[in-house]
């Protein structure tokens, strides 16, 4: 019968995350065990991780100096909030460590939970502070074409991917919200000037674009994006949940490509996914208003439970002493040569219209015959995991620790995917 209702499939209690649930139930790779750039599923099945998790295994899986850190804090003390009058020492000695990193000068440091928390935080705290300035229009949030800022309320709502902004009863569930072009710095302008600068509160950008298909920034479109964030009076909250910590040969990706963000997201890298922790750093004419020592002095009304977790600190240091004790942000800069070379080969294939590389991010762009969700299965099959993104993307992005074999032996593997998929 043409009308007859599809049948509820059964599964595991747990709701996948980003999941067409018909594609994935009876399917699922049940993850059990980590070791380096390794994980191990329940059937014992070993595969290597060439997307480091979600951006995030920078320092490899299951270091036990990670677990001892965290180990040794819960048994003094496993967390306290950091409201009000209240702070935890962890949260204190990580914050002054961030700083210290930091590309903006002399700034503060706002942690949560996360990077879709951080995004939130950035984009409410842009629209605070110019309504504190007294300029009450300057409220939309500009983001860009194929942007991926998580999935919290602003996320998605700036979200350049229109699947995930789509169902909710509203072209963006906050309004005040608008795209801009990832490739032309003149469009970009004329978007500006459309909307009116006085409108405007903030522009987010990720220096390189992860989900939309690793897209590094064409030459000169960031500095545009500086320039044109300058004249307008329009703050610059750079995105660096994944490029933070090391992920471009840089610890911030802003050095890199030599940016002066007013606001700075970050999260993965910052633990290398051992612990939930992200944050926001903030520039002294955003944050130096709430400080003032007069009684009329505004609150910022940010803060959540978790927040300056103690024992997510502890190991966010541990694990900055790792990425500098194994000298791991020039070994990325190492990797990014080979990793270019490697992938430079597969463009001889007509099934390969494209592939890219900035830092330890690769991409590989598929023709259109081909779909890179079933390349990237039939990777698994082979013993390596990559993740199909925007764009028909193969992407490639394996943890710090990888040795130049493991890149040759991936990049090899899809090679004789595509050689199969020629011949077919």
């Amino acid at each position: 019968m043409p009308n007859e209702t599809p049948p509820v499939l059964d599964g595991p209690a747990l709701w996948s995350a980003q999941a067409h649930l018909p594609s994935v139930l009876g399917r699922q790779l049940v993850i059990e065990r980590g070791e380096g750039c390794y994980i191990y599923t329940r059937e014992g099945r070993r595969l290597f991780d060439g997307t480091a998790g979600l951006w995030h295994a920078n320092v490899g899986h299951s270091r036990p100096e990670l677990a001892e850190a965290a180990y040794q804090q819960m048994q003094q003390l496993e967390t306290y909030h950091i409201f009000g009058r209240y702070v935890n020492d962890r949260a204190l000695e990580l914050a002054e460590r961030l700083a210290a990193l930091s590309p903006i000068a002399d700034a503060k440091v706002i942690l949560n939970s996360g990077g879709s928390d951080a995004i939130d935080v950035a984009c409410k705290l842009a629209r605070r502070h110019w309504q504190r300035e007294g300029r009450p229009t300057k409220t939309i949030v500009l983001s860009r074409e194929f942007a991926y800022h998580g999935l919290h309320a602003y996320g998605t709502s700036i979200a350049g991917l229109d699947f995930n902004r789509a169902g909710y009863g509203s072209e963006s569930l906050v309004p005040e919200t608008a795209r801009v072009s990832t490739y032309d710095i003149a469009a970009v302008e004329r978007t500006v000037n459309e909307i009116g600068a006085d409108n405007i509160a903030a522009l987010v950008a990720e220096p390189i674009q992860g989900t939309g298909g690793v897209i590094p920034p064409a030459p000169g479109y960031l500095e545009g994006l500086q320039r044109i964030c300058r004249e307008n009076d329009i703050l610059l909250v750079v995105d660096e949940v994944i490029t933070g910590f090391g992920r471009t040969g840089h610890m911030f990706a802003s050095e890199r490509y030599r940016l002066k963000p007013d606001l700075l997201t970050f999260a993965k890298g910052v633990t290398s996914g051992y612990a939930p922790l992200g944050g926001v750093l903030v520039a002294p004419e955003i944050w130096q208003p709430f400080y003032r020592d007069n009684s009329e002095t505004p609150i910022f009304r940010h803060g959540a439970t978790y927040a300056g977790h103690a024992t997510a600190s502890a190991v966010a240091l541990r694990n900055l002493d790792l990425l500098e004790q194994d000298k791991l942000l020039p070994r990325v800069s190492e990797l990014e040569t080979l990793l270019s070379s490697e992938l430079t080969r597969l463009q001889s294939y007509d099934a390969v219209t494209d592939t890219r590389v900035a830092g330890l991010l690769g991409g590989v762009t598929l023709a259109e015959h081909l779909s890179a969700e079933a390349i990237t299965d039939q990777l698994i099959e082979r013993g390596f995991i990559t993740r199909p993104l925007r764009g028909n993307t193969v992407q490639i992005s394996p943890p710090f620790t990888t040795t130049d074999d493991e890149i040759k032996q991936l990049v090899e593997a899809l090679s004789d995917v595509l050689t199969e998929q020629e011949g077919n």
